[in-house]
């Protein structure tokens, strides 16, 4: 072998490696797993609505068409003029906040009515979070803020004119304050620890029962990358769920006790009031699926097609032998 072909052959070695080196880095690295977002799967995640009122959707709704909904949908936690029977007071307070009493509200503590579009499009109605279409966000947002003296009674709101409604409180927002309470201390105060420190911090959490097992037990799973903790999630087996496990299962103790009235009848009034009725029943059964109004006044009692047919007949067993 001449030197000349050992040159040449060194050569084309030395090209060939760097040419792989220069492709190996240029290439991305490969995991196996995951896939890119699709413009759908990104857009159903991009909903958040800014105060300028960016993010906001094509539509209108008057401050009628709010209340229809608001009586419908909304009434039975928030109260019929935003009172509040269990839940955030949404009127009333404007004006108060610089005051020795502060009532914190919706209208009076919010500095931007978009915000309250966005909570309202994100998260309600409690039992059926992000079901309502634009046009009845901009309804139920007009109906709110007419409750506060915001806008008038006549007033239609869009993407146009939301944007343009200032609020009581646009340039005195604070949160110093405890959330979801009219008058209360704030809830935290990052107020750094000076002496006799924890020196270890422990952390843990709680899954209230009617978490448990929506994905599966958590314990009897894998994952490629990462622990799982091995954290049981499984509800507990050797017994059946009792009548009142089924009813915070459903979310029905938001609304109803077992011997007070909250919103709406306590579960002993209702059996008292079904004792003796033989189709009893199958009504309650349908009215947990379907909802309804008008058996114990104007309230709305919100549907719950979620729940499983043999639950509903469970609890509605439950609740018509006593509730016990």
């Amino acid at each position: 072998m001449s030197r000349c072909f050992e040159r040449s052959l060194g050569v084309a070695f030395a090209l060939t490696v760097g040419a792989s080196l220069m492709a190996m880095a240029a290439a991305p690295l490969q995991f196996g797993f995951g896939k890119p977002a699709t413009t759908q799967e990104i857009a159903g995640w991009d909903i958040d609505v800014r105060p300028d009122g960016t993010g906001l959707p094509r539509g209108r709704g008057s401050v009628a068409q709010g209340q229809a909904l608001y009586d419908e949908k909304c009434a039975s936690c928030h109260g019929t003029f935003g009172e509040s029977n269990s839940y955030l007071q949404i009127a009333g307070g404007v004006g108060s906040l610089a005051t020795d009493q502060p009532v914190r509200t919706t209208g009076s503590k919010l500095n931007y009515a978009t915000t309250l579009w966005d909570y309202i499009n994100r998260a309600m109605p409690f039992n059926a979070p992000q079901t309502l279409q634009p046009d009845e966000v901009y309804a139920l947002t007009a109906y709110v803020l007419n409750l506060n003296d915001i806008i008038p009674a006549d007033a239609v709101l869009d993407a146009d004119s939301l944007p343009k409604v200032k609020m009581p409180n646009r340039n005195g927002f604070t949160t110093d304050h405890g959330f979801m309470r009219r008058n209360g201390t704030p809830d935290t105060h990052n107020v750094a620890c000076m002496k006799d420190c924890v020196q270890v911090v422990r952390l843990s959490s709680e899954m209230p029962d009617y978490a448990r097992d929506q994905h599966g037990n958590l314990a009897d799973q894998t994952r490629t990358v990462g622990a799982t903790g091995r954290i049981a999630t499984a509800k507990p087996t050797g017994g059946s769920t009792s009548g009142l496990e089924l009813a915070r299962a459903a979310s029905c103790t938001a609304c109803h006790g077992v011997t007070e009235k909250l919103v709406g009848p306590g579960f002993r009034e209702v059996a008292s009031r079904y004792a003796g009725d033989a189709g009893a029943e199958s009504r309650l059964v349908g009215k947990i699926k379907a909802g309804g109004t008008g058996a114990w006044g104007a309230v709305a009692m919100p549907a719950q097609p979620q729940v499983k047919d043999s639950e509903a007949r469970a609890l509605v067993q439950w609740i018509l032998g006593g509730a016990r």
